[in-house]
């Protein structure tokens, strides 16, 4: 069996403990390194990295209140905070090894200890080790991928003050969230928010696409994996839920994870542990979650989709997201700040979105929700030329518009009444003359006759 570890360095001033030391170790380690005086260890440690360092608390002749060992304790986790020493103490000083631990060691070992009892002990400080270090790695790479500038939650209608007053209330607590909406409603946008405000943020939020992850990488990528777990795993991997420790873990598409996984993270979030895939020890974690879905409170509630146990777990706090049609309000400030946004990452100048084309917009069903407002704004940024944005600028593919409703103003003349509807059906329907004719319950004949009739 290969080594798990690379390098062990054992400090004991006696030649037979450190024999036996290396002894009972040569099986987890690569290299061990003896040496007689904690001296030579901080040298040492300028070249190496050590996974495991085995330290006698006593060496000068007679001394036996351990202060020499944890001088060097102390110097040992300065220079790195991570480092996994166990110190080697006898039967009588253990009040002296468990001060030892407070100061940053991570166990401790009797004399005469017990072989297995000593590698184990190794083991788990070794293995500990590790996992600081991947996790800080991992979450490294999570903050250099993040976004530099993140969108706001944008929007002052009733429907979004209600979403605020959640966020508020929810994100001092650590009570696992539930986010509701359609796609492309903002659940991330919301997810981001409450992190931001919560007592977790001094770390990065970490997230993982359920909808995107494909069943045979789901443990691996929640859970973690050892080295040789599998065909591929060529190295050892921490898991997003361990990479979340102390921090917040956002669920995205939660609906999406088939049935006969869904008690694995069940029981992750109930013990607080995983068992990365190939380990048989579990590693805790302390994990906020907060979770999306685009699926209806039924299809939640139906026990053939979504276990009921893991809903009750997730959705101590649920928040409903509007879709933008139930917020038509919004649009104007969502529109006005995607229009800013993209005219600055390509360098164009701004332009006037004239009434006509605002009411066109407004009016507009917007199934893709707040991205698709969003593309569209980018794209019209883009094409649009002259100082006012046309509504031929901006794509709005799918879904229906709302009906013509008549705004009956102090005139009451029919012919500019027709005309006026006339107008405002061509527009929301960028001049198609066949869904301008349907809305207006004319055919494209009478539509025709109309426009020249009133010269449009």
């Amino acid at each position: 069996m290969a080594p798990q570890f690379r390098l062990a360095v054992v400090v004991d001033d006696d030649p037979d403990i450190a024999l036996a030391a290396r002894l009972a170790l040569r099986d987890l380690f690569e290299r061990i390194e003896t040496l007689d005086s904690p001296a030579d260890l901080l040298p040492l440690l300028k070249q190496e990295s050590p996974d495991a360092i085995l330290l006698d608390l006593n060496f000068e002749r007679s001394a036996t209140d351990g202060r020499e060992g944890l001088d060097y304790l102390a110097k040992i986790m300065e220079r790195d905070p991570d480092s996994a020493v166990v110190i080697i103490t006898a039967h009588g000083a253990v009040s002296v090894a468990v001060e030892a631990i407070k100061r940053g060691a991570s166990d401790f070992v009797a004399k005469p200890w017990s072989n297995e009892r000593l590698a184990a002990t190794v083991r788990s400080a070794a293995a500990l080790r590790a996992s600081k270090i991947d996790t800080r790695i991992e979450r490294g790479r999570l903050s250099e991928v993040a976004p530099t500038t993140e969108t706001p939650l944008i929007g002052k209608s009733a429907a979004m003050q209600r979403v605020r007053d959640l966020i508020e209330r929810a994100a001092p607590t650590d009570a696992n969230v539930l986010i509701l909406g359609e796609n492309g409603t903002g659940k991330e946008i919301v997810a981001r928010e409450i992190h931001r405000l919560s007592r977790r943020s001094a770390l990065p939020l970490v997230s993982v696409d359920l909808g995107a992850t494909t069943e045979t990488l789901f443990e691996s990528e929640l859970f973690g994996h050892t080295k040789g777990a599998f065909t591929g795993a060529i190295g050892e991997r921490i898991g997003r839920l361990k990479a979340a420790d102390g921090s917040t873990l956002f669920l995205d598409e939660v609906g999406n994870l088939p049935l006969h996984l869904q008690p694995k993270l069940l029981t992750a979030l109930e013990q607080r542990e995983v068992v990365p895939v190939g380990a048989n020890r579990p590693l805790p974690i302390d994990v906020r979650v907060i979770a999306a879905t685009n699926m209806s409170d039924e299809q939640l509630n139906d026990e053939r989709r979504f276990r009921q146990d893991l809903l009750f777990r997730l959705n101590t706090i649920e928040i409903h997201l509007p879709p933008l049609r139930e917020r038509r309000a919004d649009i104007p400030e969502l529109l006005d700040h995607y229009l800013g946004l993209y005219s600055r990452k390509y360098e164009k100048g701004s332009r006037v979105v004239p009434p006509t084309v605002l009411e066109v917009l407004l009016n507009h069903n917007w199934p893709g929700n707040v991205r698709a407002l969003r593309h569209a704004a980018e794209r019209a940024v883009i094409m649009a030329d002259g100082d006012q944005y046309r509504i031929e600028d901006f794509p709005m593919p799918g879904g229906t518009q709302s009906p013509v409703v008549p705004v009956i103003g102090e005139s009451l003349n029919l012919d500019q009444f027709e005309r006026q509807m006339i107008e405002r059906a061509l527009r929301m329907h960028h001049f198609n003359i066949s869904l301008a004719a349907t809305e207006l319950g004319l055919s494209r004949g009478a539509l025709y006759r109309r426009m020249e009739k009133y010269g449009l």
